[in-house]
């Protein structure tokens, strides 16, 4: 055999095993657990507060839409609710981000047909009576209420691209191409800290979150925290909008954690 094929074929022999090792590093499984330090609130042991978090309020645009079918001499109409999966995907980040401040005893709220269901199993004889009790559930002192105010999912700005002929040609292209590739990401949300017992708003504020990136030639760069995006929000998963969304739900509970009152850190 030539020396140079056989040189050639080792070469390439390396070669594949250097890609095969790198793809399998690409598709490697990671997990990244969200652990609430993005928050940077100071350390804390003392005692908490009992909060629930209510359900989120959809005031921007429409909330949904309705599909009209027609047959068998009637027309029925089914609603679809466009923004039902993130304005329950909001909530439990909110819920998540109030334990991880570890300054709340969170009481759950959404999921109490589960509960229900585990009752009735001790009510009914098919559980011990280690099971659930009806009047077991706590009481919350304070009802955190989020309305969504603002919602632009990368939408401002237009897409840029790289080219033009010559030097100067080039370089007037990157810029120009730059200045119109900005996409910005936002949301805004209006919060209320409630005393469930007299119903009294003890503290309110807007909260915003913005984020933007740099799109050239259709790449847009990702952004993440260490967590996944829960609810109807995979779509903006590694994308400016997850950022704007984390910023912005962290911002609020640093709010929250500086305006409840002292006399409700009891627990």
């Amino acid at each position: 055999m030539n020396r140079k094929v056989w040189l050639t074929g080792l070469f390439a022999l390396v070669v594949l095993f250097m890609a095969a090792g790198c793809m399998e590093e690409l598709v490697k499984p990671t997990a990244k657990t969200d652990t609430g330090e993005e928050m940077q609130l100071p350390p804390y042991s003392g005692p908490k507060a009992k909060v629930a978090v209510a359900d989120f309020e959809w005031k921007v645009g429409g909330s949904g839409s309705t599909t009209t079918i027609t047959g068998l001499g009637q027309d029925v109409s089914v609603s679809h609710s466009t923004n039902s999966g993130y304005s329950t995907g909001l909530r439990d980040m909110l819920t998540t981000a109030m334990v991880q401040s570890k300054r709340y005893r969170v009481l759950e709220r959404q999921n109490l047909g589960s509960l229900k269901q585990e009752m009735s199993l001790s009510q009914q004889g098919y559980a011990d009576k280690s099971g659930v009790k009806k009047g077991g559930i706590k009481g919350a002192d304070l009802l955190i209420m989020g309305a969504i105010t603002g919602w632009d999912p990368a939408t401002s700005g237009t897409g840029g691209s790289l080219g033009g002929g010559g030097l100067l040609g080039s370089a007037t292209a990157v810029i120009g191409g730059i200045q119109g590739a900005f996409k910005k990401s936002s949301m805004a949300m209006d919060i209320r800290i409630v005393d469930t017992h007299t119903s009294e708003v003890l503290a309110a504020t807007r909260v915003e979150g913005e984020a933007k990136d740099v799109n050239l030639g259709g790449f847009l760069g990702g952004f993440g925290g260490s967590g996944g995006m829960v609810g109807g929000l995979g779509g903006f998963a590694k994308t400016p909008m997850e950022k704007a969304i984390r910023t912005c739900m962290y911002n609020a509970v640093k709010y929250i954690t500086e305006n409840t009152p002292k006399e409700y850190m009891k627990y």
